[in-house]
């Protein structure tokens, strides 16, 4: 399975609309320059978004878009599936053999776990400091 820009940008705009959860409005425009993206493409992405509940858009001056759901309520699963289709590392896989048709289930379940239980929260919250933290700098 493969991640398309789609996927790719739907959760880079769903974490940036979260880092903004609470404080009204955001433009596509200013998602765009910020994460150095098309903000037409960006359009093409919130419709699906819109439609499912996940973001809502506001019209006017001070308008733009948010998320309709608080950011701990929603999974990467929910962006990718919503903008990418069904998790499945391969296509047919009832024509496989029993034992590969196993093979691709337990991958199909362990990307499914990451993304269902990786919300936007999470996201936007994560900092490096983990990996950072064997290691020494110096100036």
């Amino acid at each position: 399975m493969k991640i398309s820009t789609k996927g790719r940008y739907g959760l880079t705009l769903m974490i940036s609309l979260t880092k903004r959860y609470g404080q009204g409005c955001t433009s596509l425009k200013s998602i765009a320059e910020e994460n150095n993206l098309s903000d037409l493409y960006l359009e093409q992405l919130v419709g699906p978004l819109r439609n499912a509940g996940l973001i809502k858009s506001v019209r006017g001056a001070k308008g733009g878009y948010q998320l309709q759901k608080s950011p701990s309520e929603i999974t990467a699963g929910d962006v990718i599936r919503l903008l990418e289709g069904p998790i499945t590392p391969v296509e047919g896989i009832e024509d496989e053999p029993p034992a590969q048709q196993q093979l691709w289930i337990r991958i199909r379940d362990a990307v499914k776990e990451v993304l269902d239980n990786t919300t936007l929260e999470y996201l936007a919250n994560y900092t490096n400091q983990e990996e950072l933290e064997g290691y020494m700098f110096y100036i």
